[in-house]
């Protein structure tokens, strides 16, 4: 499983003594923990995409973060950050283009943004930015 994975490269990385690399992976575990407990009390076990959805949150809290240092020229912390998403986007399956997506919709007799949204949610969960999504369907 991912969360396995990421547990040894987490290990790995200390052992390397690559802090960014640490810290990133330490927050996605973390992260996921988190969920895991939550979902225990549900009686639902913790799955491949739950993990997948913490580190799309995460690279988009990232992504935000980055923005914030571009604005005040800390070109140190965006290198940082930009490594950060490299490595969460290594566990990331692959993604879903604009045009995988829009011959997606094509296909669909309901072209409702509801419904557009669910479909990519339930069936492609971890395999396309929802946001990417969002922005396509509104644009039809």
């Amino acid at each position: 499983m991912i969360i396995q994975k990421i547990h040894d490269d987490n290990i790995q990385a200390m052992k390397d003594r690559d802090p960014i690399t640490r810290g990133i992976l330490s927050v996605v575990l973390t992260k996921a923990k988190l969920i895991e407990v939550e979902l225990r009390s549900k009686g639902q076990m913790l799955e491949e995409k739950d993990v997948f959805d913490v580190i799309q949150k995460t690279i988009k809290e990232l992504h935000d973060e980055k923005e914030g240092f571009i604005k005040v020229n800390n070109l140190e912390r965006v290198a940082a950050i930009d490594k950060q998403e490299a490595v969460l986007n290594s566990y990331l399956p692959k993604q879903l283009t604009k045009e995988e997506v829009l011959a997606i919709i094509a296909t669909l007799e309901d072209k409702s943004l509801p419904s557009i949204m669910r479909l990519f949610k339930t069936q492609y969960a971890g395999k396309v930015n929802m946001s990417l999504v969002s922005e396509i369907a509104r644009s039809l």
